[in-house]
């Protein structure tokens, strides 16, 4: 497994990013009978390549969301009361009605080796990302269009996609 090359994977995605969209379109509109299928064994092969831990751009560049329950649960882990989590680390997005983080990077995330503090309670967006495979794939691959851009994961997923359903 190589380590992502940040710069080499941003040149990727500015040169393929509006082939990768109209082919996530594509899926959207017209998915595969056997898309979940598929999906499965290529996250497989995605995970073989990709070193997160070389990467964490989602976590440098993205901001999860938190939910009332990941708002409880990480505040008893870090012993503060949940107004004081939230006034200290996150912001309340009005239009979307969603607690995210105050600041990029993510407060949570050790710059010196990509790992989270609170791993083992960080948020459930978090620990589903980057959504490559649930049941019923095309129901949520809009997802795809976005993340493409942050995750190489999820760019890798698309990539082997096209070279399968084309």
């Amino acid at each position: 497994m190589e380590p992502v090359n940040l710069r080499s994977f941003k040149q990727k995605v500015r040169y393929n990013k509006t082939s990768f969209k109209r082919f996530i379109t594509k899926i959207e509109n017209k998915p595969p009978k056997n898309l979940d299928v598929i999906s499965v064994s290529i996250e497989k092969e995605v995970w073989a390549e990709t070193d997160c831990l070389s990467c964490a751009n989602c976590c440098k560049s993205m901001t999860p969301t938190f939910t009332n329950k990941d708002i409880k649960r990480i505040a008893a882990h870090l012993e503060m009361s949940v107004a004081a989590f939230k006034n200290k680390w996150l912001m309340f997005e009005k239009k979307d009605k969603d607690w995210v983080n105050k600041t990029q990077p993510c407060q949570f995330l050790n710059l010196k080796d990509n790992k989270c503090s609170i791993y083992e309670v960080r948020p459930e967006s978090c620990a589903d990302f980057p959504h490559l495979t649930r049941k019923g794939l095309h129901q949520y691959i809009h997802i795809f269009k976005q993340n493409i851009e942050y995750c190489p994961a999820t760019y890798k997923m698309v990539e082997k996609m096209m070279e399968r359903l084309v």
